[in-house]
């Protein structure tokens, strides 16, 4: 925000990034606000979206698995006096474009609906929801939380019908703690934080410079090698479905193909606690996540995903998630193949005893 040269030369980095992110999108830069990550992309965009809005309605739209950072900023609107339908999805995790539909009604301001599930991978058909939301409802904004999706998929908002758009930084190999919300021209939003008026009064506090030219990077460089990153990581999932999938006890969770997601796979393990395991795989340099990484740190364990689509309660805490990505080589897929026997084998000799 300076006026002298080294803010200026600070401020083109950050022209120079929402260049990069904004063709990504086929958007223009004054679209794009920087933030700290998902979560705050989330927060201000929900929470943002339904206070500017509340005078046209107070009903919002969402789905039983989305991530922590859309489920509780919903409960605080609830609290606000919103009201907000959650609604089901099938086995895979899809919801029913039928049942979105029949949720909508005059009163309805914002949908949010999560583009690629967190833990199981699952697509949600966006641009079919995009389609119903402003067929339904014209002045309601659609929110899509695509931190699992933005660099993984083409996603063209305005054609998609998305009005908000949340991306986190680190799920594209750019740095920590940086992230942004496209937010369509014209769309009614009121900030979250307040302050100095940096990012036209949307996002007060001076800009992670460094943070902000680093996801403009890691964006471009993701969507100069979209296809052949997608093409790699589909090829480590198939190879790894494959050979966990002729393991005994063994549950793959969700679809697998290229209906899924390239980058997750989530496994129930029959007669093994995922914490257990976990830490069994680390001792062999693999890492993996019981559920979200996110929230792997709370008290709160029982995944509302997993209970959403069906998961046996039995396997509820046998579950765990496998991320790829475009590091990922097919060698380190194989080694994972060739512990994992042994492994599920010891630790189900001790619970039987």
């Amino acid at each position: 925000s300076s006026l002298h040269m080294k803010g200026v030369e600070a401020e083109r980095y950050i022209k120079e990034a929402k260049e990069k992110i904004a063709k990504t999108l086929k958007a223009s830069e004054n679209e794009i606000i920087f933030t700290s990550g998902g979560t705050e992309s989330n927060n201000l965009a929900i929470i943002g979206a339904a206070m500017a809005n509340k005078r046209a309605g107070m009903h919002i739209i969402t789905t039983q698995i989305e991530h922590a950072s859309v489920g509780n900023p919903m409960e605080f609107l609830e609290e606000q006096g919103f009201t907000v339908t959650y609604l089901p999805v099938d086995k895979d995790g899809i919801l029913s474009l039928e049942a979105l539909e029949q949720a909508m009604t005059e009163d309805t301001i914002l949908v949010s609906i999560m583009h690629v599930n967190n833990e199981i991978g699952s697509i949600q058909p966006i641009e079919e929801a995009g389609r119903i939301i402003k067929a339904k409802n014209p002045k309601a904004l659609f929110h899509v939380d695509a931190i699992q999706s933005y660099g993984k998929f083409k996603i063209i908002p305005k054609r998609m019908g998305i009005d908000l758009l949340s991306v986190s930084g680190h799920k594209i190999h750019g740095p920590k703690g940086s992230g942004f919300l496209y937010v369509k021209e014209k769309t009614k939003l009121k900030p979250i934080l307040f302050g100095g008026g940096q990012q036209g009064g949307m996002r007060s506090g001076t800009e992670n410079v460094p943070a902000i030219a680093g996801l403009g990077e890691a964006a471009a460089e993701m969507y100069e090698h979209l296809e052949e990153n997608r093409t790699h990581l589909y090829a480590l999932k198939e190879a790894f479905v494959n050979g966990i999938s002729k393991l005994e006890g063994v549950t793959v969770n969700g679809k697998t193909g290229t209906e899924s997601a390239p980058h997750i796979v989530s496994v129930s393990f029959a007669d093994v606690r995922s914490e257990v395991l976990l830490h069994d795989l680390e001792a062999k340099n693999i890492y993996v996540s019981a559920g979200s990484a996110c929230s792997s740190n709370t008290r709160k364990k029982v995944s509302r995903t997993l209970k959403s689509i069906g998961v046996a309660p039995e396997l509820l805490e046998s579950t765990v998630r496998f991320s790829f990505s475009v590091h990922t080589t097919m060698e380190e897929i194989e080694y994972t193949l060739a512990e994992l026997p042994g492994i599920l084998e010891l630790r189900r000799k001790y619970t039987r005893h």
